[in-house]
């Protein structure tokens, strides 16, 4: 695909992105619809995760270009055009600047009027005669951080007040790095052993996963190309999303609830490690997303889910108490430890919408837990680094339900490279994204007793 169409379909997206669209989707909507070399299918995800992952770094690289009062009068396709171009010039060597100014122009002539191109033309002339201001010369330590890594200083303020300015640092710097993809087998079809053999033998270069004996982390190869990918043999899920049913400690002839199922990751999982012997009750409140968990079970021929819409505060009209053997509650969340794969969350999430989702998280908790039968375990987890949605809500569940406990074999049973992990606390495994180069993860296990 010509240059210009490529970065011309980047800025369609990032556009929409601005918009409210979800970058993850709007991507693989391009790439499924547009016949692209791996090469380029590549280069349009790196402009435009890169780009918006470093969204408040470029945006003060334009202030020394644009100022403020002109600024506010761009269009927000201009603006992020800038910021596309502003991307490949500090962040792509083996684009030349010159290339980059001619496809930015041209682009710009096609949507806007001459004074539009003219200003184009200009500011990334001017970048490329000056150079891009440094950073690291802001005073506030806050606001350098906020602008070197692109993360919201409201965002770095409450993380520093967490775990330190350390932590914090390494956890922005972590977010604009790349991550490797991890793969989960499915076990009834082939042995993770059998399954690399195979991708090595076909030019990936694979190892397996310390967090689950299902897991394949992918170093080199596209998987989605793979006939094992294709043939339901592998499911694409993060190693920290393995663990939480690895931890979940269900066998086969159990009656299990997975209470916020979709996409149906965790959900199979559990399938499979019970032999697809038992039986699995997986609810989302949407319905399309509830099917798209009976979708994922068919495809890896999993027979014993049963996939339902339902707002899982009221499954107690569904279900009589203490029917369950295990109980996953993967709560929603914030999203703040995902932010590698999902950069726009950043922006877009606030500390109200935090303190919002602790209250959705704790009702949640409180709902599910009647249903579960004694001395069962229920897993909970969030895909956040965020103290309030964790620790915090199981906190609140404990002081309110005595007839339940923080189950004292959980640290115990974790993989033995994660038995003195840093974030391990008596209320459970937190997994910051620098540490095991997974997603940021919470999870922790409750027993009710006897």
């Amino acid at each position: 695909m010509a240059k210009n169409i490529l970065r011309s379909t980047a800025l369609d997206i990032l556009v929409r992105v601005e918009g409210g669209g979800f970058s993850h989707l709007l991507i693989d909507h391009a790439l499924k619809n547009k016949e692209l070399s791996d090469r380029d299918q590549s280069l349009l995800t790196e402009m435009v995760y890169g780009t918006i992952q470093r969204k408040l770094t470029l945006d003060y690289y334009l202030s020394s270009f644009v100022d403020d009062k002109n600024k506010q009068k761009l269009k927000p396709w201009v603006k992020w055009l800038l910021y596309l171009s502003f991307y490949q010039m500090k962040y792509l060597d083996k684009v030349p600047d010159h290339a980059i100014i001619h496809e930015s122009v041209e682009i710009s002539k096609k949507r806007g009027h001459k004074g539009i191109s003219s200003l184009v033309n200009g500011v990334l002339r001017n970048v490329q005669r000056k150079g891009f201001p440094d950073p690291t010369q802001i005073a506030d330590q806050v606001e350098r951080i906020s602008i070197e890594t692109s993360h919201p200083s409201w965002l770095i303020d409450r993380w520093i007040s967490m775990y330190g300015i350390e932590t914090t640092k390494q956890m922005c710097q972590t977010n604009l790095t790349h991550k490797s993809m991890a793969v989960r087998v499915q076990p009834l079809k082939i042995s993770r052993e059998e399954a690399i053999s195979q991708l090595t033998s076909n030019d990936f270069e694979v190892e397996p996963s310390l967090f689950s004996n299902q897991g394949i982390i992918i170093r080199k190869g596209n998987i989605l190309r793979s006939n094992l990918f294709r043939e339901g043999y592998l499911t694409i899920q993060d190693q920290s999303s393995m663990l939480v049913t690895e931890m979940l400690a269900v066998e086969k002839e159990m009656t299990v609830l997975d209470a916020c199922s979709a996409p149906g990751g965790k959900t199979t999982h559990i399938a499979e490690k019970m032999g697809d012997i038992g039986q699995v009750h997986a609810y989302d409140l949407h319905d399309k997303k509830a099917k798209l968990v009976a979708e994922k079970a068919l495809e890896l021929d999993l027979t014993i889910i049963d996939s339902n819409q339902a707002d899982s505060r009221t499954l107690s009209s569904l279900h009589d108490d203490e029917t369950f053997d295990r109980i996953l509650l993967d709560a929603p969340c914030s999203g703040l430890g995902v932010l590698r794969g999902k950069p726009d969350i950043k922006y877009h999430k606030s500390e109200q919408d935090i303190k919002h989702l602790s209250i959705i998280q704790l009702e949640l908790l409180e709902s599910v837990s009647s249903l579960l039968k004694k001395d069962g375990k229920l897993l909970y987890s969030t895909c956040t680094v965020d103290k309030n949605e964790n620790e915090n809500v199981v906190k609140q569940f404990l002081e309110k339900r005595p007839d339940f406990e923080l189950d004292p074999e959980f640290n115990q049973e974790l993989p033995n490279n994660l038995k003195s992990a840093k974030g391990l606390t008596k209320w459970g495994l937190q997994l910051f994204p620098q540490d095991y180069n997974t997603d940021g993860f919470f999870l922790t296990r409750l027993r009710k007793k006897q």
